[in-house]
């Protein structure tokens, strides 16, 4: 499923964070001409915006999960903030933000130095008790530099008999959830990849993945329906929600990294992704997660999204190289 050249050029026709990565994983411009793209993001754009809205001690709105002084009734009234520090880290992974630039290594060592979990008080890099939290953090780490295998040997220990995890492990969950899984997936992959792939969490990895595989990235087993209706939508941006078009990303990801093909499973989600192609090429978006935020990189719910097409774009761009008969 190949993009015209005018979606083309309305992926262009957007910030140095979108930019870079339809020119490496739609047009396989070559490495100078994307990284120079990336190299903007630090000084133009959201990158740019994000990085100013940064807090002199390195954090982002006073706190590591909410920002300081944000209250339960401030949640009741508008949804869960996200400006605090760790969903600004993980939307600078997100957008690209280069992980060897000063300000990526200023970042990472305040926040090291000055931000505590609001669990009770543990340091930024050494993780909190939730696992979800705990997958953005290895992710975050392994990004950009930081040692977090103690945080990983522990996501190692929590996960559930089915082969995945769940946040709410602590408070006696024995099942596992979408929602954590595909968190702590997207971290395992991360450290994996910057770090040395051990027997151990390859096997953590292949036991999550077909947790989600056994039901096709969106299903019951117990029925064969949705587990949340939610899971068909496409949702920009994620923060910790899942939904079958983040996690056949991750499945692209781990598929190249792995050198191996696509498992057949995931048609029924790839299936699905091309039925909602709208009639000019692009993909709307859904669903944004209501709460606060610094500003909007993305389109109104119901119109076309950038995000979404790219990440749609480049999941059928990896299928489809496997699948010449497009049978699947």
């Amino acid at each position: 499923m190949n993009a015209n050249a005018d979606v083309i050029a309305w992926l262009l026709d957007s910030d140095p964070a979108l930019r870079w990565q339809v020119m490496r994983d739609l047009l396989e411009a070559p490495d100078t001409e994307w990284q120079a793209e990336r190299g903007k993001i630090e000084r133009q754009g959201w990158g740019a915006r994000l990085l100013a809205a940064q807090d002199s001690d390195g954090q982002w709105d006073g706190g590591a999960f909410v920002p300081a002084g944000f209250t339960e009734q401030d949640w009741s009234d508008t949804g869960q903030p996200w400006t605090a520090t760790c969903w600004s880290l993980t939307q600078l992974r997100e957008f690209g933000l280069e992980p060897e630039c000063a300000c990526a290594r200023r970042t990472t060592r305040q926040v090291g130095i000055n931000s505590r979990w609001d669990h009770v008080g543990q340091p930024y890099w050494a993780g909190e008790v939730e696992e979800c939290i705990n997958g953005r953090t290895v992710a975050q780490g392994a990004y950009f530099g930081v040692d977090v295998a103690p945080i990983v040997q522990r996501l190692l220990s929590e996960r559930q008999p089915d082969g995945g995890w769940n946040c709410e492990r602590a408070n006696g969950s024995r099942v596992s959830s979408f929602d954590t899984t595909i968190n702590v997936l997207e971290g395992l992959l991360a450290f994996a990849c910057s770090n040395e792939d051990t027997d151990a969490i390859r096997n953590a990895r292949q036991a999550g993945e077909e947790y989600l595989l056994r039901r096709d990235l969106f299903r019951r087993l117990t029925t064969g329906e949705p587990a949340d209706p939610d899971y068909l939508l496409f949702i920009h941006p994620s923060r910790w929600r899942y939904d079958i078009l983040r996690a056949l990303d991750y499945f692209r990801e781990s598929s190249l990294f792995r050198n191996v093909e696509p498992d057949i499973r995931l048609a029924a989600a790839i299936d699905h992704v091309r039925s909602r192609r709208l009639s000019d090429g692009r993909w709307p978006l859904d669903k944004r997660p209501r709460g606060r935020v610094w500003f909007e990189i993305d389109q109104d719910p119901g119109q076309p999204s950038r995000w979404i097409t790219l990440r749609a774009l480049r999941v059928l761009k990896w299928w489809n190289s496997y699948d010449q008969t497009d049978g699947r």
